[in-house]
């Protein structure tokens, strides 16, 4: 299924794409920043192996994602590698390199 917003990526594929099994002993608060005509900002929480996402601004997220929404939409539907994406610029990234890889084999990017 290609997602067409971030919004859909949000409240439909990241639940489904998720793997708990490996999300084990990730606890992590990831703020996302969409920019665009369908951007926005969400903030994405991982611990015990559960997910919750809502929409929203964290004061003091373990990581944060900056980034267009085109690209945004690459990446998610597997156009661009997330490190592609990193290399070029597409993305404003803070935070821990190695823990944002473990959420990658956990179904988030």
């Amino acid at each position: 299924m290609e997602v067409t917003s971030p919004k859909d990526f949000f409240e439909k594929a990241l639940p489904e794409r998720f793997n708990p099994d490996e999300a084990e002993g990730v606890d992590v608060t990831v703020q996302i920043t969409i920019t665009g005509e369908n951007g926005g900002d969400w903030i994405v929480t991982i611990k015990n192996q559960n997910l919750d996402v809502k929409e929203g601004v964290h004061e003091s997220p373990n990581l944060s994602l900056k980034m267009a929404e085109k690209d945004y939409l690459d990446l998610i539907n597997k156009k661009i590698s997330a490190e592609k994406a990193f290399f070029t610029g597409k993305v404003q990234f803070k935070g821990n390199i190695a823990l944002a890889l473990k959420l990658k084999e956990a179904g988030f990017l």
